[in-house]
């Protein structure tokens, strides 16, 4: 569970400024809890941990927009395409993990769990306020698609490119390289991970 050393009342005001509704604790030693979406966070006397299944539905709101280059990993997996499908994305900087995640994405097809996999990666980057990021998947059919090598004939794919593009667009600088699968292992194993925990 990540955990952000920030002083309650603060976290609480970055909050409340996002529209976030804070709830009073559960027991004595937590101050507050509040969610969004797919996120918990509950505060204690010196951090906030956040929990849930997509915690950058919160922690970018209690962090400072980091600015900088991020290094961003996708994976998406279908075991059947179609079929029961999951997606892992890693961010990194050059101080190491920022933010991870896997989830399950219910049944499509591999190709729409790479860009499912992509898109979530993409919102987590924006949501922190990186202002460069270079991205890595081991799908090559996404990654040229998504600049402009290959058409997208699939409606639903096309449509996911498009999305992928705006995200993109939101960053100073951008890149969308191809890499071996052994290079995007953790977005993988967090793919992974997320089928085994289902």
């Amino acid at each position: 569970m990540p955990s952000v050393n920030l002083d309650p009342d603060v976290a609480r005001k970055r909050l409340e400024a996002a529209g976030v509704e804070i709830e009073p604790g559960n027991v004595d030693h937590e101050h507050w809890r509040a969610s969004r979406r797919h996120a918990n966070a509950v505060a204690y006397d010196d951090n906030v941990v956040v929990q849930g299944a997509n915690p950058t539905d919160l922690l970018p709101l209690l962090r400072p927009a980091a600015g900088g280059r991020a290094h961003v990993y996708f994976d998406g997996a279908s075991r059947g395409n179609p079929g029961p499908a999951a997606i892992g994305w890693v961010l990194v900087t050059d101080e190491g993990i920022v933010d991870e995640g896997g989830d399950r994405i219910g049944e499509t097809t591999n190709n729409r769990a790479e860009y499912a996999a992509l898109i979530r990666a993409l919102e987590a980057g924006d949501g922190y306020g990186f202002d460069e990021v270079d991205v890595r998947g081991d799908s090559e059919l996404i990654v040229r698609q998504v600049r402009g090598e290959y058409d997208t004939n699939n409606p639903a794919l096309r449509e996911r490119r498009v999305r992928a593009r705006e995200l993109l667009a939101r960053f100073d600088r951008w890149t969308i390289e191809h890499v071996p699968r052994e290079v995007n292992d953790r977005a993988d194993a967090l793919a992974n991970e997320a089928f085994d925990n289902a």
